[in-house]
């Protein structure tokens, strides 16, 4: 394990110590901990990302997507504890590139 050292002004410092003390846990283990959530939301978010690009750029290459009413449906549907058929997709209007003026 290695050693980083962090400069924090005073008052955060207070602020650390004093929530560390609510949650039981040393300085040090509250820092290591919000450091360590922080990293996996920013993986999170990468992941979410990646995931939203590929979709895009397969939307953009079939032309192909569903109807926001539909899916929306089928959404506050599944939310509601139903099992409803999927909404399928059909050609859209979508356009890799910007139309010409």
């Amino acid at each position: 394990m290695s050693t980083t050292t962090i400069r924090i002004d005073e008052q955060l410092k207070e602020r650390v110590a004093a929530a560390a003390e609510r949650t039981g846990k040393t300085a040090h283990a509250f820092i290591v901990d919000a450091i360590a959530r922080t990293v996996e939301q920013a993986e999170e978010e990468e992941e979410w990302d990646r995931v939203a690009d590929a979709r895009w750029a397969k939307v953009l290459a079939t032309g192909r997507t569903v109807p926001w009413d539909e899916a929306k449906a089928y959404v506050e549907a599944t939310a509601r504890g139903e099992q409803p058929k999927p909404p399928a997709t059909r050609a859209s209007k979508v356009r890799s590139k910007p139309a010409k003026r």
